[in-house]
């Protein structure tokens, strides 16, 4: 199999490569971000190229790779998005649906799975708890609305069978190894990792305020899953609630105060961001993953194991 992951330089993009080559050793990887990202991995089938997927004819050139399946990652994260709608769109939306055109009218039928994000909800849709079928979706920020647009295309290019679609939204990434993004969730990972490596980080939000997370590992063990799903087994509607779970600042950093200590702890100021704390307001914060457990998704290890496995993995890198 030939996969190609665009965005393959962030985070996400690189435990997925890494997942897929321990997987099946076998595969072929295409790994595209704007700027040429690295190889993850330990094999020469992995292709890392540099392509600005804002330019029809970078996206032209990637499906001429023919890959069998096409992980759509790349985009401007939610704060970037609410800063510079133009940019917003031009990345997270018209890029998206040129890329998806290109596949369609080139390698029909191709396997398209797309990240989209509980953003596309917004928490005045939800009075209690999120589902994928039950919710009307009402974003409260332009990085929801985008999302939510694409989710749209890739159901109905799916019912056409233009390609074979797969929407996965997906929690928080608690906790996100490497630098700080432009994600306003980018603080959950920030008040973990920065004192872990015995630096300040600051709370911009309510330390009450739940957040809807999943650990790295069981992201990419998911992500990998909705590869291998039967596409008969979605039927009409494309898209899956990853399974998470829900947590507040505050437990967080009681997970933290546990595992690494009072001193560690002691490193996370509260320091409120409006604009943050009014976005991450905008997500519900309890959800029903009923529907990703029948398809066969993994649920999560929960707080405390989730940063005793980020201070393990930070160990092997230093």
């Amino acid at each position: 199999m030939k996969v190609a992951i665009t965005g393959a330089g962030g985070f996400v993009g690189q435990i997925l490569a890494q997942k897929l080559f321990e997987t099946s050793p076998d595969v072929h990887l295409i790994l595209a971000d704007v700027h040429q990202p690295p190889n993850p991995t330990t094999s020469s089938n992995v292709k890392c190229i540099a392509a600005d997927l804002t330019d029809p004819s970078a996206c032209e050139a990637l499906i001429d790779n023919a890959p069998d399946a096409v992980y759509i990652l790349h985009g401007i994260m939610s704060s970037g998005a609410e800063a510079n709608l133009e940019f917003g769109l031009k990345v997270n939306f018209d890029s998206v649906r040129n890329l998806l055109d290109i596949i369609r009218t080139k390698q029909t039928g191709t396997k398209v799975i797309f990240t989209s994000s509980c953003a596309v909800f917004g928490r005045s849709a939800v009075k209690n708890v999120a589902t994928e079928t039950d919710i009307v979706p009402m974003p409260e920020s332009s990085y929801g609305t985008q999302k939510l647009m694409i989710e749209f295309l890739v159901n109905d290019y799916s019912r056409r069978g233009l390609i074979d679609g797969r929407v996965v939204r997906l929690p928080t990434i608690f906790v996100r190894a490497g630098a700080p993004t432009a994600a306003a969730s980018s603080f959950v990972s920030g008040i973990v990792r920065e004192p872990i490596h015995g630096q300040e980080s600051e709370l911009p939000v309510d330390p009450t305020l739940g957040i809807w997370l999943a650990s790295p590992a069981t992201l990419a063990h998911n992500l990998v899953h909705a590869l291998h799903v039967p596409a008969e087994k979605f039927g009409h509607f494309r898209t899956v609630l990853l399974p998470g779970y829900t947590a507040t600042s505050g437990e967080i950093l009681d997970a933290l105060e546990k595992v690494a200590g009072k001193e560690t702890r002691a490193l996370v100021k509260e320091k409120r961001d409006e604009t943050i704390q009014r976005i991450v307001l905008s997500w519900p914060a309890r959800y029903d993953t009923s529907r990703a457990k029948s398809l066969g998704f993994a649920e999560d290890v929960g707080l405390e194991q989730t940063i005793k496995d980020f201070i393990e993995a930070d160990k092997n890198v230093s």
